[in-house]
Formats: structure tokens, sequence, C-alpha cells
């Protein structure tokens, strides 16, 4: 039979069919097979050709594909069993039909084009015998061994290149000799005429006989290298997302940059950043001018140890003109060496030691990529190859790119957050107490620790000393992080030592707090809600006078009291709603302290851990307190280490230890004062023989003009009872005249020739301060007169 031209449309029997049914196009190779010319058929129903006029469509017809066997009538009556073909039309929705008019007489396959298939077949082939030994290749497959068929002919495939790889086919294929079953292998190897490896799909198949008897096997190999390649690049370019950038710090961003890296695309990495310009500012869009400063963040070998760096982390290098780094940060775009241009063999003989380091570790090929965010150049990261023979190519490049674009934002992000991190910290700190005040009701020790990681909170305390030996105790936390909870942090700090002034009570202060919380809030932004501005607070007044201690909470943790004699537990303080909440009630608890009992108050990230329960932190808390409360520096030490023993914080940790002193009985002098004006001069009398009892003489001539103006201020507007108090320590002498009028004093200037309105002033100007609370029973003035230096 002559051949038949390709486009030949004779040699197909080809039909069309619209979605009615109706034969719309009648093609010559269908006029050949049933006889009917165009103009016969076409507009015609297509069941007109069919044997049988009622048979219906086919199964499987509704689908867009269909074929099988149909009785169809040719033009002189004759039945013709035809196998036919059916394609749906997506466009019109009608069907293609064809069918082959070739002859259908199976063909030898001893013939000179399916002998050139097998031959030629770009595919790499090799047939294999019942015993595994080679029994023929065609050129392909000869030609990935390097070694012509005649030569190696009755080798196995062990014996034939890579052993592995020849071991792990032999294996293969043995099991489909036994099983019958094809099998696909998947494997890596450089055949004797390659020159470098490639990643391989060994396609093995039984070759059987006419009884079905496996004779031999046949081993189609695929090339996949590209394939694999790709993959490998789309799995490093995921890996790069998800372990580039697990932290806001930029050594360790940069470290992670060079682990994705190594050993991926590079034997050796080395990540160098610019140090960040003066006063924290941006850094430049144009590129930098040579010679580059730069600063080692991180590198990473294969080798161990990282022989081959020159610079350390954390020092600084040069790099002049010639070298990869300035050459790539100049042109700002990725670089490959060695180049045509040989800058590098010059770079390398001006530095001798890197020059050394290169042939060492012998360095065949570096990459130089440009580290870029937002438009803006922060350093460099080279690659370089040892091991790895094959120079960078266009899609290591392009690979490389990517990864570093995207550890370039990272690196930014930490940065930028570590530069608001210490600005807020520096806002932090200095809104915090610099020291402790020194006083005689306690002993004070303090931590503030910032969280590792997140941004810094609004974790603060305070020590505040009040009227009467008092002493205020104060913990708190504010909601969020960054420069905002810092900021806020300060507004509530200022707030508690204000309202602290005027003698409230822990409930009463906590419920004016809440009140500016809600403030705050609305002046956020979310006027008509709750909770955009967010804190928990504890506050504790203690009297050493009466050695009472109150109490009150506003969803912080309870605070944990340790007895001189006995062991630490938390105190019951009713854990009233977080600050911000608005409207709901505070309540104070008061309860009554030995001489010596230490005081735990802290915010809850001393407790909190992702590798332990709060119960358990709670555990430590008061282990590390009892066993080290004799030195309350070296109890906060303890309790630090014992909470947080590698030196980081989830979340801010603020902490203040306490220990409590009483004031013995002798150091305070009472008396109730009749409301009459001539009884003041005695109470003079009785204020100076105390003064003289306490060897404070030299305090006396004060003491009597402030006794005698606040008695007979409270004589002259007050109500009674009228009692006066003196108390003292070493370094302070306090009067206080109480009486049971709720309204308060307040100085004012007195004319010339006014006879009275000058006691207050007076008391002022010969106090160290003074003031006024108010107090269930009405209200106290009190003055504090300094006894450092008195002769």
């Amino acid at each position: 039979m002559s051949p038949v031209h390709p486009l030949d449309e004779a040699a197909t029997a080809r039909a069309v069919i619209d979605g009615n049914g109706t034969l719309i196009r009648w093609g010559e190779g269908a006029r050949r097979l049933l006889g009917y010319a165009p103009e016969e058929v076409e507009g015609r129903p297509a069941a007109g050709l069919l044997a049988s006029p009622g048979t219906t469509a086919p199964p499987g017809a509704s689908r867009n594909h269909w074929n099988g066997v149909l009785a169809l009538r040719h033009r002189d009556g004759r039945v013709l069993s035809v196998w036919l073909l059916a394609h749906r039309l997506e466009e019109s929705g009608g069907w293609l039909v064809v069918t082959p008019l070739d002859s259908h007489e199976p063909r030898t396959l001893d013939t000179p084009l399916v002998r050139a298939v097998l031959a030629q077949s770009p595919c790499a082939m090799a047939v294999y015998d019942e015993r595994l030994r080679l029994y023929g290749v065609n050129d392909a497959m000869a030609e990935v061994i390097g070694l012509p068929e005649d030569r190696i002919r009755g080798l196995r495939a062990s014996e034939i290149g890579d052993q592995r790889v020849g071991e792990q086919l032999e294996r293969a294929m043995a099991d489909v000799l036994v099983s019958g079953r094809g099998l696909d292998v998947e494997t890596y190897g450089r055949g004797g005429g390659e020159e470098r490896a490639h990643h391989w799909l060994a396609r093995i198949a039984p070759l059987t006989d006419a009884d079905g008897q496996v004779q031999g096997v046949c081993v189609a190999a695929h090339d996949l290298t590209e394939q694999y390649r790709a993959r490998e690049r789309l799995q490093l370019v995921n890996e790069a997302s998800v372990r580039i950038g697990s932290t806001l710090d930029v050594t360790r961003t940069a470290e992670e940059l060079a682990d994705v890296c190594v050993p991926a695309l590079a034997d050796f990495v080395s990540v160098d950043l610019l140090d960040p310009p003066d006063n924290d500012g941006e850094y430049r869009a144009e590129p930098p001018t040579v010679p580059i400063t730069l600063r080692r963040a991180a590198h990473r070998s294969v080798n161990a140890g990282t022989p081959e760096a020159v610079v350390g982390p954390g020092d600084v290098d040069v790099y002049p003109a010639s070298s990869p780094q300035a050459d790539s940060l100049i042109a700002d775009r990725p670089l490959v060496a060695p180049n045509a241009d040989g800058t590098l063999e010059e770079w390398l003989n001006w530095d001798e030691l890197r020059g050394k380091r290169v042939r060492e570790h012998g360095i065949r090929a570096a990459m130089a990529v440009p580290i870029r965010a937002r438009g803006r150049t922060l350093g460099v990261a080279v690659l370089s190859r040892s091991r790895r023979g094959e120079p960078f190519t266009a899609d290591d490049m392009l690979l490389a790119e990517e990864i570093t674009a995207r550890a370039a934002v990272c690196i930014d992000n930490a940065r930028r957050f570590s530069r608001e991190r210490q600005t807020a910290l520096a806002l932090q700190r200095s809104l915090l107490p610099q020291s402790l005040p020194r006083t005689a009701a306690l002993d004070a020790a303090s931590r503030y620790l910032p969280a590792a990681r997140a941004g810094v909170g609004g974790d603060w305390f305070d020590v505040i000393p009040l009227s009467g030996m008092r002493v205020a105790m104060v913990v708190g936390d504010v909601i969020g992080n960054g420069i905002q909870a810092s900021a806020t942090m300060g507004r509530l700090r200022t707030a508690v030592r204000t309202l602290a002034d005027i003698d409230l009570a822990p409930d009463e202060l906590l419920t004016h707090l809440d009140d500016l919380v809600v403030r705050l809030s609305a002046e956020a932004g979310s006027e008509g809600t709750t909770g955009e501005v967010g804190a928990t607070c504890i506050y504790a007044v203690y009297d050493p006078v009466s050695r009472r201690c109150t109490l009150a909470r506003a969803g912080h943790p309870p605070p944990v009291v340790l007895p001189p004699d006995g062991e630490p537990r938390e105190i019951d303080v009713p854990p009233g709603p977080a600050l911000g909440l608005g409207g709901l009630p505070f309540e104070s608890v008061e309860l009554d302290l030995s001489e010596g009992t230490v005081l735990a108050l802290y915010t809850d990230g001393l407790l909190e851990s992702r590798e332990r329960d709060l119960d358990t932190g709670h555990r430590l808390l008061c282990r590390a307190l009892e066993e080290s409360s004799q030195s309350l520096e070296g109890a906060a030490h303890a309790i630090l280490q014992a909470l947080l023993p590698a030196g980081e914080a989830q979340d801010d940790v603020a902490l203040l230890l306490a220990r409590t002193h009483g004031l013995a009985a002798s150091d305070v002098a009472t008396w109730d004062i009749p409301a009459d004006p001539a009884l003041v001069a005695p109470i003079r009398k009785q204020v100076a023989d105390q003064l003289e009892i306490w060897e404070l003489t030299g305090a006396t001539f004060t003491a009597e003009l402030v006794v005698s103006e606040l008695v007979t201020n409270a004589i002259r507007y007050g109500e009674s009872p009228i009692r006066l108090r003196l108390i003292h320590d070493d370094e302070t002498l306090i009067c206080e005249v109480s009486d049971s009028s709720h309204t308060a004093p307040h100085l004012r200037r007195a004319k010339t020739f006014d006879e009275g309105g000058r006691g207050l002033l007076l008391v002022a100007q010969l106090t160290q301060r003074w003031g006024s609370r108010h107090t269930p029973e009405g209200k106290t003035i009190w003055a504090e007169l300094s006894l450092l230096g008195e002769e």
C-alpha cells in the first residue's frame, strides 16, 4: 500500500453531528467508507445510517468521549460493523465521529521502521534477560552508559556503572521477574557518559513470550533532573518562608538565612550587614560607596567550625571595589564570581589571608546577592561552593535572590522592631522608679524584665511614702505592648501617685483609676465601648504603727505573703474587674502583718510559661521566696532564676518584694485634746517633755510651733474629739492632729492687718511637707519635720 500523506483526510472517515443528531459535515473518508456523497446525507438525521433505525444512543454517549462498534448501512445496502470514536465538540455541543480506513491487520515487528524506533528512541532503554544480564540497549542508553553495547552485553547492572544505583535497579528487576508486574524506581547517579549526576525515573516492565511467561525485563530511563531541581527549588523557597523570620532578632534571622542555604544551595554562606545610620536613622536608598564597611551577622559551612571564615560574627571588615560584596552592592544585583573581568583574582591577591582560605578549601564559585528591603540596601549574602563542583546557574541565582529577598524583609522587620523596642524600653525604664525610697515601714527590692521577643509592655511597680509613716505599694500591668503601652503605663503610674497623695483607700483609688482608664480608652477612639485600653493593678497600704495592711486588686494576680515564722501563702484578696471595664466595684481586705513579714507583688508574666501551668509556677515562686527570704535582693534574684532560668520572659515581668517593720509603741505618743484654746500651752509643754524623752530636743522649738498652730486650728475650726499624735524614727518627726470635721484646710494669703490666717502658712514654711487626709471619723492634718542635721 502506498503511503498516505499526513494531511490526506481520505485516510480517515470523518463526520460531524450537531446536538440535535443531524449530520452537518461529511468527509471524503466517510464517502469512501459508506458510499454516500456529502449532499446525500448532510442535513439529515445521523440515525438514518444505522442498520437498525430503532437503535438508541450507545451507553456512555452522554460523556465527552465514546468508542464502540455500530452496524452501519452502506449505500449499496450492505451492513458494515464499524468501530467508531466520538468526541464532543465543546463550542457547538455536537460530536466529531471518526474511524481509520487503513487495514487493521497486525503488522510484523520485524520491519525497518520498528527497528529504527527501538534503536533511535530518545528514551534510554535496556533489555535484561531472565538472569538479569544485559541483552541489549538502544542508542540513547548507550550514550548514558558511555560504552558501546557490544562491550557491555552480558553484564549485570551493578557491573556496568554506579554500583549503588546498579544494585538498586537489580533488586527492582528481580521483583519484576518474580511478580510479573511493572515497577517504577527513582535513582540518582552519574553514568559513564555523563559529566554530572542526574535524577532518573527507571520504569521497569516484564517482557513475556506468547504463553505469558516472563522472559526478561525492559528498563526505560527518564531524565527527571530538571523536574527534580525545580521541585527542590520550590521546596527550598517554601522552607525559607517557614524557617526565616521565626524571631524578631536581626542576628537570628541572618543565621536562619545561612542555615537554609547550607548545604542546599552552597557549601559556605556569609551574611554581612551595613551598620545602622547614626541616631537609628533609615538606611539610604542609593547603593553605598566603596570601600564598604560591613559587619558579619552570621555565617554557616558544611565544615565543622566554619574554617572558611576570615571574619567572626559581630566583627567588621572593609571590602574594596574588586570584592564580590562591593561589586554586587554597587551594581544592585546578584553577581557570580569568578567572572570574565578577573576582579575576584585581583581582590584575593590584595587580601592574602582570604586568598589563602579560598585555595585551602577549594572554593570554586561564589555568588554575592544584595540584601534589600523596601527599596533600601541592608547588606549582602555571599554563597560559595567547594565540595559541589558545578558553577552557579541562572536558576541558582534566581533562587538565591528569592530567598534573600524574603530574608531581607524579615531582617528589616527585626531591625525596625529592635529600634522601636529600644525606644519603648528606654521610655519604660525612664517611667519606672530609678530607686525605691527608704522608709521606716518596710525594706523593698524590685525587678523589671522586659519580654524577650514580644514588644515592651506596660508593667510597672512603685513604692509611695504616705503620711503617718505609712507606705503604699503598687504593681500594675497595661494590656498590650510597644510605645503606646509604655506611655499609658506612665500616665497610670502618675495617676496612682496623685491619688495616693490624697490618701484614698485602696478600693477607692482603684475606682478612680478605673474611671481614668475608661477615659483613656475613649481618647483612643473607642468611645461607647470599653476595653480598648486596659490594665490590671494591685494596690496595698501598710501602716507600721498598727502593723496592718490594706489591699485591693483589679484583675491582678494575688500577692504572696511569707510570715517570719510560717510558710508562704497566697493572700485571698477579692479579684475585682480589670481596669477599663467601668462601673464595677472593688473590694479591699485588711490583715495584720508581724514584724519581718515579706510581701511579694508581681505581674502575670512571672508565672506564665509554655512549659508549665500556673499552679506549678506559683509553687516555684513560694519555694524560692521561702528559701532565700533572708535577703530581699537575693530573694528577687532567686525567684527570677527559679521561674525564668533562661533569663528570658514571654511577657514583661515586674516583681516587688517588701519586708515590713513595725514602729515600737515607745516611738508613738498620743494625747486627747479638749476643745479649749487655753489648754494649748500645756499641750506644748507635754510635747517638749516627750521630745526630751526621745532625745530630740533639737526639734523642740519647731515642733512646739507646729503643734500649737495645728491644735489651735483644730479647736477653732474642727469638731471634737480632737487628738494629737507624734511619731518618729531616726530621720523624721511627724505631728498629726485629728478631729471629727470633714472640712479640709487650705492655705490662704493673710492681709497686712489680719490677726489670723497665717497658721498653715507658718506650718508649710517650718516643715518638710504637710497635708491632710480624710478618715472614717473625720480628717487628720499632718506635718513632717526632718531630724537630719538637728543639733
